[in-house]
């Protein structure tokens, strides 16, 4: 493919709003709040059994998701030396595409006492969610030169804000109006919207699919790929091994996603389970944050243009910081309303910005870009794995969530130490030559 094409561009960008869908509506939004209504009406409280194991229901959702990123840790870098050598990326991403928008259509079918069901769809979800991000994350050194990654990251991430925000907004009216639209009651057209995100998803992905191509293969797939894969993804991994900004960078990378990741996951319950604010009211906040995103990744691109990723960063880890210290403290809807706005300002102007820092580490002419942002994916599902297990365990251990907002914050304090003594390659001398 010919880089810096705006139609390939455009269509690789159209791709976060068919997943970013998923990562709002179904992860942060509308499913949490669904997920804990029905579970508790099923088993007349909190604690729920799952397989014979009595749990909280929020704790159980938790751990869920951390083992649906757990699996995915395990799989990618195989599948990833594979998709590299064969020139299956594309292929990957369509697979898991189609298990993430099928297990949220089939959420629609959920009712709270079919719990294992409901557990099942989620971890499906997930994988499809993230192992389909591993293989769309390494088309970026492909469609776009060094330049142009700030700017083209933080233009995926700021359409996926935007379009994930119109079919949220649809899905609220929906649910405010249900009766006009023919629901004999709120939860029936909440439980529509999985079915129009699974739709959304599958629907918009056909878009990427249609001009996003391969890097040649070797042929067929065949027993030999297999073992030929995993020499791909051993070279990168000792290649990388070598390379001490890269290292370095994944580890701070690994403490800050611990924060992120499970702030995205976890605010809606926060905010429902700590504060008792209203389904709507989380919705409608939800809605401002994406608007912020989008405000924040085009900003922060513009800063990284300006004065350098490093610095960019830093910036971003000290709000995300104060916004998790503060949490603790918060007493009121309207401070969870101002906290809610920083997160939006950093929340996708971080992700960008670390997705694009990584890709200009990666040396220019190499091909296996699956197999390098397998290990930039790996190091953000293990961070997601632990983030999740820590809030979780933290938070049935003391039986609130506000002292897991204090284990947060110091995973944000690490990551800004780790940044502040990393010296990150001048703008022009981002790219490394060597092939590998």
């Amino acid at each position: 493919m010919e880089k810096n094409n705006k139609k390939v561009i455009n269509a690789w960008c159209s791709y976060d709003i068919a997943n970013s869908a998923y990562n709002l509506i179904i992860t942060t939004v509308l499913f949490p709040i669904y997920y804990q209504q029905v579970t508790k009406a099923a088993f007349k409280s909190e604690i729920v059994n799952f397989l014979g194991l009595l749990v909280k229901n929020t704790v159980l959702y938790d751990y869920a998701i951390a083992f649906a990123y757990l699996i995915i840790i395990i799989i990618s870098p195989i599948l990833s030396g594979i998709a590299d050598y064969g020139g299956y990326r594309k292929r990957f991403m369509q697979f898991f595409t189609f298990i993430g928008s099928v297990s949220c259509f089939l959420m629609y079918w959920f009712t709270g006492i079919n719990l294992v069901f409901g557990i099942s769809l989620v971890v499906f979800a997930v994988i499809g969610y993230a192992g389909s991000l591993v293989y769309y994350n390494s088309f970026l050194p492909i469609i776009a030169t060094p330049d142009r990654h700030d700017k083209v990251s933080a233009k995926g991430f700021s359409w996926g804000y935007a379009g994930s925000m119109v079919l949220l907004i649809i899905n609220l009216i929906t649910i405010e109006k249900y009766q006009f639209f023919g629901f004999s009651a709120k939860l029936d057209a909440l439980r529509f919207s999985f079915l129009e995100v699974g739709l959304w998803w599958f629907g918009i992905a056909q878009i990427p699919f249609f001009y996003l191509h391969d890097y040649p293969g070797h042929g067929r797939f065949r027993a030999s790929t297999l073992t030929k894969g995993f020499r791909e993804i051993i070279l990168v991994f000792t290649y990388i091994k070598k390379q001490r900004v890269i290292k370095i960078f994944l580890l701070a990378f690994f403490f800050f996603s611990m924060g992120v990741q499970t702030v995205i996951l976890v605010a809606s319950l926060f905010g429902s389970a700590e504060l008792g604010i209203s389904g709507s009211k989380l919705i409608i906040t939800i809605i401002i944050i994406q608007i912020l995103g989008i405000i924040g990744s085009t900003l922060f691109a513009e800063v990284s243009s300006r004065m350098g990723n490093k610095f960019s960063l830093i910036i971003m880890l000290i709000i995300w910081s104060a916004v998790c210290i503060f949490a603790y403290f918060i007493k009121t809807e309207n401070e969870f309303y101002i906290i809610s706005a920083f997160v939006g300002l950093v929340m996708g102007g971080i992700q960008s910005q670390a997705r694009s820092t990584y890709s200009k580490l990666i040396p220019e002419s190499t091909i296996d870009t699956a197999s390098y942002f397998s290990f930039y994916d790996i190091t953000e599902k293990a961070a997601v794995v632990m983030g999740m297990f820590s809030f979780g365990f933290i938070e049935q251990l003391t039986g609130s969530m506000r002292n897991s907002t204090i284990t947060l914050a110091s995973f944000f304090i690490i990551a800004l130490i780790i940044i502040l003594f990393l010296k990150l390659p001048q703008q022009q001398k981002f790219r490394n030559s060597e092939v590998v």
